[in-house]
């Protein structure tokens, strides 16, 4: 049986030769890092969207815009999601 496709990590690794992407993308990692790290939580949690937000006096929409990536959320906004997910924030400048 053949594998149709292209590997996920091919893809990742032509692309981060092109500075302009690999510049763009080292940008955007942080923001999509903590994203996947509340993603991870509430699914550990196994509460809905609907529920986080209910936890954290937000709309469901704000969390699901915020999980896509189709929102930049404010430090206050991370620092309720994390309230509501039984967390705490650490940053760290390097």
């Amino acid at each position: 049986m053949s594998n149709a496709g292209v590997k996920f990590e091919d893809v990742e690794k032509m692309l981060m030769q092109d500075k302009n992407f690999k510049s763009e993308y080292e940008k955007l990692k942080p923001r999509y890092d903590l994203i996947s790290q509340i993603i991870k939580a509430r699914r550990e949690q196994n509460i809905t969207q609907q529920e986080l937000a209910n936890r954290t006096g937000t709309t469901k929409s704000n969390i699901s815009r915020m999980e896509s990536g189709n929102y930049n959320p404010s430090l206050d906004f991370i620092c309720k999601l994390a309230r509501g997910l039984g967390k705490d924030i650490h940053i760290d400048l390097r």
